[in-house]
């Protein structure tokens, strides 16, 4: 089995964002079953491989290169051509294409589809991200009414809906690094999420969210966008509410009504089973297993599927067209 490399900028400072934690994570469940380290490519860093130093070694075709950092693909696609590499792919919508020779493993079912749609001639997976197990309802008594994260929120989340609540009940809007995240969680009664703004302005879309499941799983009533990768797992009217729905009036006055509800939140912990690392790790060695032998055959056999480009469909439409022309004037 080949050895994984997951390539990172860099690991601290100005790359601390949930892609980097996400990617880390998903390194920590490969080494339950297989060799794999981080090697960056912007900042040297003590104590980890430096992709430039790397790259220097006369062998590596008993590695797998594991790419992620969206902005930075094309150019690390064009520097890795020759070795194995896999994409993986948090987001979509970046303005690069793949080859088929380069595996994609996404960590949402929009993802997937997204790529199967931008790729189909390259092999596409599905190994979602870990909701790690301290993420759980504690049972403890809620303090906080309605729990906000500022970062990623929409205008109107934080300049007209939060300022209308809280005139109403307790919200805490948290605007800076939590550590105790879980505990934040099951202090709340309501999670607010609203995405879809921040991640239209990027240019890019949501690949999951990992934050209202986070929630979910400790027992907070979601309030949330469904756009892009949340809409794997959320479900309005059945384990969360759709938020901006119509008008703010209308938020509050459902929000409210959950807060004065006495009705507590159940999660069922099987829903979560497929987000935990147990399932995620026997998925991941599927895959790997999967991807040794493409690159294996990838040794002995170029690619010959015909990509659909824009040229090819240009050809495509006009064949279409012309038989369109011939069936109906020479029959």
């Amino acid at each position: 089995m080949r050895k994984l490399y997951f390539l990172l900028p860099g690991t601290d400072g100005k790359f601390a964002c949930g892609g980097l934690w996400a990617e880390l994570k998903a390194l920590n469940l490969a080494q339950n079953f297989c060799s794999a380290d981080v090697v960056t490519y912007r900042q040297r860093e003590k104590d980890k491989l430096f992709l430039d130093d790397l790259l220097k070694e006369k062998n590596l075709s008993d590695v797998i290169f594991v790419i992620s950092w969206g902005f930075d693909i094309a150019q690390l696609v064009a520097k890795l051509q020759k070795y194995n590499v896999v994409y993986h792919a948090h987001s979509a919508g970046y303005p690069f294409r793949l080859p088929a020779s380069i595996p994609i493993v996404t960590v949402s079912r929009y993802t997937m589809g997204y790529w199967g749609e931008k790729s189909p001639n390259s092999l596409i997976y599905y190994l979602p991200n870990q909701i790690s197990d301290e993420f759980k309802n504690l049972g403890r008594e809620r303090d906080i009414d309605v729990l906000v994260q500022a970062r990623k929120s929409s205008d109107y989340l934080i300049k007209e809906l939060i300022p209308a609540l809280q005139k109403r009940c307790k919200v805490l809007v948290v605007d800076s690094y939590i550590e105790d995240l879980p505990g934040l969680f099951n202090r709340a009664k309501v999670y607010l999420y609203d995405s879809a703004d921040y991640w239209a302005q990027q240019g890019v879309s949501e690949g999951f969210g990992l934050q209202p499941m986070e929630a979910l799983a400790c027992g907070c009533q979601v309030f949330s966008s469904v756009n892009g990768g949340l809409a794997d797992y959320l479900d309005p009217g059945f384990n969360c509410s759709k938020i901006a729905g119509y008008s703010q009036e209308y938020d509050v006055q459902r929000i409210l009504k959950v807060i004065d509800s006495s009705v507590a939140f159940s999660s069922y912990e099987e829903f979560f089973a497929e987000y935990r690392a147990e399932n995620i790790i026997k998925r991941f060695q599927i895959i790997l297993d999967e991807l040794n032998e493409f690159f294996d055959h990838k040794i002995q056999q170029p690619s010959n599927i015909k990509s659909l480009t824009k040229v090819r469909m240009a050809k495509l439409l006009a064949q279409k067209i012309y038989g369109k022309l011939r069936k109906k004037y020479f029959k």
